[in-house]
């Protein structure tokens, strides 16, 4: 075999670290390892462009995993974009080879420094729910490190001096991490996704759930079965959903007139219209954040206030713009991460929530790459919220099949639109001569890269067309 050009032989036993895959988080693990003083090599089935950031003596094997030099290794970190079991890590399997992940390292740095974990993962809202943790814990005074799947890989927080880490964890990132050990997790929800990589619902439910083990205290989403842990009953706990919540609980209150307030038990925290970020579904995040704030020791009132002042993220039912049509208001929001029916679910129910009790309905867009989904599911809450739906992308046609095989509602319009583009300009003409739409959103229930880079050019290509419509 070859490393950098040069004839290289390797034995088992000399402590080599092999890093697979030199993404983000595997150049993090590079670096961290060699600082260390091991040998480590890496090698990736492309030609990766973060190759010349490495250090110089790191041995290198691109254009395919090398699985005679995978056999050599004393420990493999691989890159959460990769399966751990394609067959070229059968060998690895065959010598009992440890393969771990970047947070597998991450925390046993964080044990060896008494840095506490708040592990947060999800199918839909954790990148919301990890950001708005953080800005919490910030404002505490604490020396906070955000990042994992969002943000920063998880090992170059340990850049800086912190005293806390709150993570973002992705199914395949705990795919291959043991015992994390988290002062805080939770799974804020469960929706059908990855299951190309996973095979099911029940091995994506096996990994997602590896959060758990360890756990000192847990945060458990009452509205969704799947997200329970199967753990003892004496580790502390906190329950958060959207009916009105049981004593030192969290959940909503609603009045006669509809309004909802955030609330632990019987006390009203906050009413809607002092949360920034709109929707149910946003309310119920901002609820987990205060479980989870009040698990890790964070003040009550330090955590409402940082709720008053948190906007949101990016293209995460974010609101863009007001338009005037036909002297009527549209509203539009971009929730292009919404990349799975889960996510697509919570924006349209959330959002609905809201402009029903005005008398008006939703114009969503949806379509790209399903990811092997099915979408019978949306065809209720649909029915129930929404008056158009624009279908673009790849499998804009079985979207179209599945929602009309579980007989969605007579009054909801299906447009095939192929086009972002043309999505907009026919919601536009629907928006003139129907004033009962309030509101149009983007939340596609799929991937992008059918027509996009990814989720950020979709959702700033919808942007600039609600931005520059005259």
């Amino acid at each position: 075999m070859t490393a950098n050009g040069k004839n290289t032989v390797l034995h088992r036993g000399e402590g080599l670290q092999i890093v697979v895959g030199l993404g983000k988080s595997g150049l993090a693990v590079v670096n961290h390892l060699h600082a260390l003083g091991y040998q480590v090599a890496v090698t990736d089935s492309g030609y990766p462009n973060l190759a010349k950031q490495l250090p110089n003596n790191v041995m290198t094997y691109f254009g395919g995993i090398d699985s005679e030099l995978l056999t050599t290794a004393s420990r493999i970190i691989i890159s959460p974009g990769i399966d751990p079991l394609l067959p070229v890590f059968d060998g690895v399997r065959a010598h009992h080879i440890a393969m771990v992940s970047d947070i597998q390292l991450f925390h046993e740095i964080c044990q060896q420094k008494n840095i506490p974990i708040i592990a947060i993962t999800g199918s839909n809202a954790k990148s919301t729910v990890t950001t708005l943790v953080g800005k919490m814990a910030e404002n505490m005074g604490k020396k906070v490190g955000v990042g994992g799947n969002l943000g920063l890989p998880a090992l170059d927080l340990l850049r800086d001096p912190i005293d806390l880490a709150v993570l973002e964890l992705s199914s395949f990132q705990l795919q291959t991490t043991t015992q994390l050990s988290a002062q805080v997790a939770v799974v804020l929800n469960m929706s059908p996704d990855h299951l190309d990589r996973h095979g099911d619902m029940l091995g994506y439910h096996r990994e997602k759930h590896r959060i758990f083990q360890g756990a000192k205290s847990i945060v458990v989403n009452r509205d969704d079965p799947l997200s329970r842990p199967l753990v003892a009953d004496d580790i502390p706990r906190i329950s958060f959903g959207a009916s009105a919540p049981d004593i030192n609980q969290y959940g909503i209150l609603t009045d006669s007139d509809g309004e909802m307030w955030l609330a632990r038990g019987s006390q009203r925290l906050l009413h809607e219209k002092d949360v920034p970020i709109k929707g149910q579904h946003n309310l119920i995040n901002a609820l987990s954040a205060l479980a989870i704030g009040e698990l890790a020791g964070f003040s009550p009132d330090s955590m409402l206030n940082t709720i008053k002042q948190f906007v949101g993220l990016p293209h995460r039912c974010e609101f863009v713009k007001t338009l005037s049509i036909a002297n009527h208001k549209l509203d539009c929001y971009d929730d292009s991460k919404g990349t799975n029916i889960g996510s697509t679910l919570a924006a349209v129910c959330g959002l609905g929530n809201v402009y029903q009790p005005k008398g008006k309905k939703l114009a969503l867009i949806l379509g790209g790459v399903g990811k092997e989904q099915q979408f019978f599911d949306l065809a209720n809450p649909l029915t129930k919220f929404v008056s158009y739906v624009y279908l673009i992308g790849k499998d804009s046609k079985k979207i179209a099949d599945d929602l009309q095989s579980a007989k969605l509602g007579e009054n909801v319009v299906l447009h095939h639109c192929q086009t972002l583009q043309n999505a907009f300009n026919q919601a536009v003409v629907d928006s003139e001569r129907d004033a009962n739409v309030g509101a149009l959103l983007l939340s596609p229930a799929c991937a992008s890269f059918d027509q996009f880079t990814d989720y950020v050019q979709r959702g700033q290509a919808f942007k600039d067309l609600v931005n520059d419509f005259k």
